[in-house]
């Protein structure tokens, strides 16, 4: 069609029909809330709403979306959000010409943060033949293919096309001529990268709602999404709460100013934080929305007005810990009922003689003596409390227990135990803080300390041999949220605040004492030390988020001391921190810096597609192999004698 031919650009028609075609993607063929949430508020814009479903769908989430959609269709999930587009439109067929307007768009966001009337009314006295809610603009560098140039273009989860375009020649050609799309790659070079151009070439007008240069960025919906909100945009893209924490570092994204902003302007962000929870792994959902709270005279008091019904669970076993534990306890705002686990008659009797000599009024108190200490904590609570976690007498519960840990000397000890408890029950004012963040936010699930790093090599490692067996246990559980990658979010020392709902996957699993395989079978790998990593996943699974607590003269002595551990390991690598990690992942394990170490890193780092091919030959298991790794130590021996 030549320019000359394309009919004029004309505004939305005051009596004007608008069809919004919503794809939908869930691994686990669910709707979440979000998704209700978003096609609610879309329904007073559009006079039909059709929902696309990629991929199965289960009778329940068919039964969430009858509601807010006045037609599903379902799909094999392949082609991604451009595949279902175009099956929509063939599904839809000459029932398109009934329409002024077509929306193509998808779940990829929350909203509305900003009400939606406002930019439809802008856009709907605007002559174009289409337009997007956002752009991104040109760049030099093609980051998506690595080469070439990176071309103006719309961004594909919100376009708008008006009846004189979708009408056309020009639309069924580039409908029907659309390469096969089979990965994310495809559907960015092969759809969104030439959208725009192909019908802007052809005469077509259109423009961007938002426009990511008037940010200064190449792409607000990433680069400046605070700004869009401030600015009126309604839609608040995923991507700011799962994309990689380092790179949004670098660029100031504050994810959880973003969900600040959005609470601010009506969104129920709990919506938000179930999906996320559910399907971002925790700790970088944790880093990527600030879910870390430093418990501050800012944060709301307990209200006794909305009572929470509260059980202290805590497995004694060096009973001399019993009054320490205990008067931390009693910081609790509210009467809480005390449940003991210990592993023996004699010590029961002692925990019982030195809890009737402690003041102060508690509820109901038990000493439960559990038929084997082989788990220790993890086993005391989910085997013999299963039935105070199931009974749904509570509304809370605290999970605490005598730790000590003796075997890493006094100082590091010590230091771990203060951290559990100045963190979880430092005084009266503290621990109501913490209640009311449960009172605040019916999805949060847990709140336990940071990870611990002073006086324990966790940065890095905190993994250690439990992420295997953990992916096996979770798969066991039907756990989906996915793994990260260093370091799980966990409650590391195994103390936390929960709803016991959020634990129901755990608790509910029908556990035996030995399953935990012994005394000799607690460390790294083993059963209790894989779940004292599974909480913060399992909760999420249901939809419940994390969040990690902290007092404010904790966080001075932790912050401190890993500003100062990251500024040394980070002296030595150029660039931001995230050019950094990328450097030092290239690498892959540094070791202990031995010539076959070296020898490794230059490898990897300069012939990959030599390494790839010559795997075989590099492994130190085979005879090759053992030759090399015996060349590189006596070059490593060689230098070491000059």
């Amino acid at each position: 069609m030549s320019t000359a031919e394309v009919p004029q650009a004309v505004v939305f028609p005051e009596a004007g029909r608008r069809l919004i075609i919503y794809t939908i993607y869930d691994r686990r063929g669910e709707i979440d809330d979000y998704v209700v949430h978003a096609l609610q508020n879309l329904r007073p814009h559009g006079h039909r709403i059709l929902a696309v479903i990629n991929g199965r769908m289960s009778p329940e989430g068919r039964e969430r979306l009858a509601p807010v959609a006045d037609e599903v269709l379902e799909r094999e999930n392949t082609g991604f959000d451009i595949g279902a587009q175009r099956d929509a439109l063939r599904h839809l067929g000459e029932r398109v010409s009934e329409f002024d307007e077509i929306v193509l768009t998808n779940d990829t966001w929350f909203g509305p943060v900003r009400p939606f009337a406002p930019i439809f009314e802008r856009m709907d006295a605007r002559p174009v033949h289409f337009w997007a809610m956002t752009d991104h603009t040109a760049e030099d560098h093609n980051p998506i293919t690595g080469k070439g140039t990176l071309p103006y273009h719309f961004q594909s989860f919100w376009i708008a096309v008006r009846r004189e375009m979708f009408l056309s020649e020009a639309w069924r050609r580039y409908w029907r001529d659309l390469p096969a799309i089979s990965s994310y790659r495809d559907a960015v070079v092969e759809h969104e990268l030439v959208f725009y151009r192909a019908f802007h070439n052809s005469g077509f007008t259109g423009e961007a709602a938002f426009a990511s240069n008037d940010y200064g960025v190449v792409n607000a919906t990433l680069f400046a999404p605070l700004g869009l909100i401030e600015d009126g945009c309604p839609v608040l893209k995923r991507r700011p709460f799962f994309h990689w924490p380092p790179f949004l570092d670098r660029y100031a994204v504050i994810g959880r100013w973003l969900l600040d902003a959005a609470a601010e302007g009506g969104y129920p962000i709990e919506i938000a934080l179930s999906n996320l929870a559910r399907n971002v792994e925790p700790k970088v959902l944790n880093a990527s929305a600030g879910l870390m709270d430093v418990i501050s005279a800012d944060h709301v008091p307990y209200d006794p007005a909305r009572p929470l019904r509260v059980v202290v669970i805590a497995h004694i076993f060096y009973d001399e810990m019993t009054e320490e534990m205990i008067e931390r306890a009693d910081t609790l705002p509210v009467p809480y009922d005390l449940v003991v686990t210990t592993p023996d008659a004699d010590r029961a009797r002692r925990i019982a003689d030195r809890l009737e000599r402690l003041p102060g009024s508690r509820g109901d108190i038990s000493v439960r003596v559990v038929d084997s200490n082989d788990g220790r904590d993890q086993s005391a609570f989910l085997i013999g409390c299963r039935d105070v976690l199931l009974s749904d007498r509570y509304d809370l519960v605290v999970k605490l227990h005598s730790k000590k840990t003796p075997q890493d000397g006094f100082n590091v000890g010590t230091h771990f135990r203060e951290q559990q408890f100045l963190n979880l029950l430092h005084d009266g004012e503290h621990t109501s803080r913490v209640l009311a963040l449960f009172q605040r936010e019916p999805g949060l699930g847990l709140a336990f300390p940071p990870m611990i790093h002073i006086g324990y090599p966790t940065l890095g490692r905190a993994w250690w041999a439990n992420k295997p067996g953990f992916a096996v246990l979770a798969e066991e559980l039907g756990i989906r949220v996915p793994l990260d990658d260093v370091s799980p979010l966990a409650p590391y020392g195994s103390m936390f605040f929960a709803r016991p709902e959020a634990l129901r996957l755990l608790v509910k699993h029908p556990w035996t004492y030995s399953a935990f395989g012994g005394a000799e079978a607690y460390q790294d790998g083993g059963l209790a030390h894989i779940l004292e990593r599974m909480p913060s996943y399992a909760a999420g699974e249901l939809g419940y988020h994390s969040r990690t607590i902290v007092a404010p003269d904790y966080a001075a002595i932790s912050h401190t001391a890993l500003d100062y551990k990251l500024d040394e390991m980070a002296g030595t690598t150029p660039g931001f921190a995230f050019q950094k990690i990328d450097r030092l992942r290239a690498l892959g394990y540094v070791g202990s810096g031995t010539g076959k170490d070296f020898l490794r890193m230059y490898m990897r780092l300069n012939h990959m597609g030599t390494v790839h091919r010559l795997r075989r030959v590099m492994d130190p298991a085979k005879n090759p192999g053992r030759w090399i790794h015996r060349v590189a130590d006596g070059l490593t021996r060689r230098r070491k004698n000059r």
